[in-house]
């Protein structure tokens, strides 16, 4: 990421952090009569993160349109964007209709190689989300955290799936609690050849019964929404554990669902991968990762041919009105003192 890269060819333009740094959120005052989780103070991490991919496999001199999604400061995270370089027609930076996600969407030609280029780079403060500390709700929460999305439905089947006739009792925590379990009881961590997993597709997850962090998730979504409990995605990357500096694979995704008024954390393919997190990762979630967008079947700026994207995290890239999907990743972290 340090500007040497010239696969893009010529014609970048540089974005700088004026602009689009976006202020961290104010976090409300805990109530007195707060569980003594709530009092716990979150561990900090901060570091660099850059983002970066390169497009191939497309024929020399295509013409190609271009979003990627920009990490912007919220509960949990204070985000500068530092830079982000791309080639071709001047950056447009565009505002997601649904959730509020930033992006950025350019278009450019593919380079000789058939290759276009884009890296940007972050300086982010992460903090951990401690249960009872999520961002408060507000008076109104959008009706889009309860209704079906494409690949949530919302209309009992996962329930159904999930934990039979016979619904859970007790107040949201208890029965988001019980579909925390159930989820992570029916789904096994796994990516397996020749299937759909990664779509986020839940009633496809609930009967392969396996899938990875999208798959898990939106399990657990749509049943919360099935029990009218709010609930949401959030999609990102992780940050290693061992603090320096290195590669990251690649994406990673959570849950959110309201209880008393706030947004707790879940990371259900976590505690799958990890059984000794399992207590922990209902309603807490680490420092080590990095928020860039939230939702699904976004409606990007300006709108793809395509329609609506499933979700956001790598670039989203159209040629001749069609989705291309080839590229190369390039994602790294950082620790800062």
């Amino acid at each position: 990421m340090n500007g040497s890269n010239a696969s893009g060819g010529a014609g970048w333009v540089a974005l700088r952090s004026v602009g689009l740094a976006l202020g961290l959120v104010a976090t409300a005052a805990l109530s007195v009569a707060a569980a003594d989780e709530a009092k716990q103070t979150p561990k900090v991490r901060k570091f660099k993160f850059f983002y970066g991919a390169t497009i191939n496999e497309l024929a020399p001199g295509a013409k190609a349109r271009v979003w990627i999604p920009v990490a912007a400061s919220n509960h949990e995270q204070k985000v500068q964007l530092i830079e982000a370089r791309t080639p071709g027609t001047k950056p447009h930076v565009g505002t997601e209709k649904t959730y509020g996600n930033k992006t950025i969407y350019f278009e450019a030609t593919a380079d000789a190689k058939g290759e276009i280029a884009v890296d940007a780079e972050y300086v982010v403060e992460r903090k951990e989300l401690v249960r009872g500390q999520g961002e408060p709700t507000g008076d109104k929460i959008a009706d889009v955290h309860l209704v079906s999305s494409k690949l949530i439905p919302v209309n009992g089947t996962l329930l159904k799936k999930l934990i039979g006739d016979k619904a859970p009792e007790g107040d949201a925590k208890a029965k988001a609690l019980a579909l925390y379990n159930a989820t992570d009881d029916l789904m096994k961590y796994g990516k397996p050849d020749g299937v759909p997993w990664g779509r986020g597709d839940a009633v496809w997850a609930c009967d392969a019964k396996i899938g990875n962090c999208t798959d898990f998730h939106s399990v657990f979504i749509g049943a919360c929404r099935d029990l009218k409990i709010p609930a949401k995605f959030e999609m990102g990357f992780p940050i290693p554990e061992k603090k320096g500096a290195g590669d990251v694979a690649g994406y990673h995704c959570w849950a959110k669902f309201v209880n008393e008024g706030r947004w707790e954390g879940v990371d259900i393919s976590e505690a799958d991968k990890a059984p000794a997190m399992k207590e922990y990762y209902f309603g807490n979630l680490t420092a080590d990762r990095v928020t860039f967008t939230t939702g699904r079947d976004l409606q990007l700026d300006p709108a793809p041919a395509t329609g609506p994207v499933n979700f956001l995290v790598y670039p989203h890239v159209e040629v001749d009105g069609k989705v291309h999907t080839k590229f190369v990743k390039r994602f790294r972290y950082e620790d800062v003192p």
